[in-house]
């Protein structure tokens, strides 16, 4: 999409600080970190969010989290970690591109509410 942010990072037209990328997926540092590591993993196929996954582009889903665990351990996260991503305007998605935030690098508490 040519107005999508992500897909503008994807095709090299917006900076980013990358940490992954394979053909099918990309991770990045996310700008406005909420943990000491804070990533955002996402595919390089245009698939709007969870919501948009199909048996067709669920391939790409599963790579990711295949793709995750090493991300992080090359990090150096070996503690645990956090992965969310969000679904629509009421839950927080700001960016309409499928995407996972993948959180670190310190001991989290549980706020269901944000």
């Amino acid at each position: 999409m040519s107005d999508c942010i992500f897909c503008k990072i994807i095709g090299g037209e917006i900076p980013s600080t990358k940490v992954y990328e394979d053909d099918k997926c990309l991770a990045f540092r996310d700008l406005d970190p909420k943990a000491p590591t804070h990533i955002l993993v996402i595919p390089k196929e245009h698939i709007q969010s969870v919501d948009a996954v199909t048996l067709e582009n669920s391939g790409v889903v599963a790579h990711i989290f295949t793709v995750i665990p090493g991300i992080m351990r090359e990090l150096g996260i070996t503690g645990g970690y956090r992965v969310i991503t969000n679904i629509g305007a009421d839950a927080g998605q700001t960016v309409p591109h499928l995407h996972f935030h993948v959180l670190g690098g310190k001991e989290m508490g549980w706020s269901p509410a944000g």
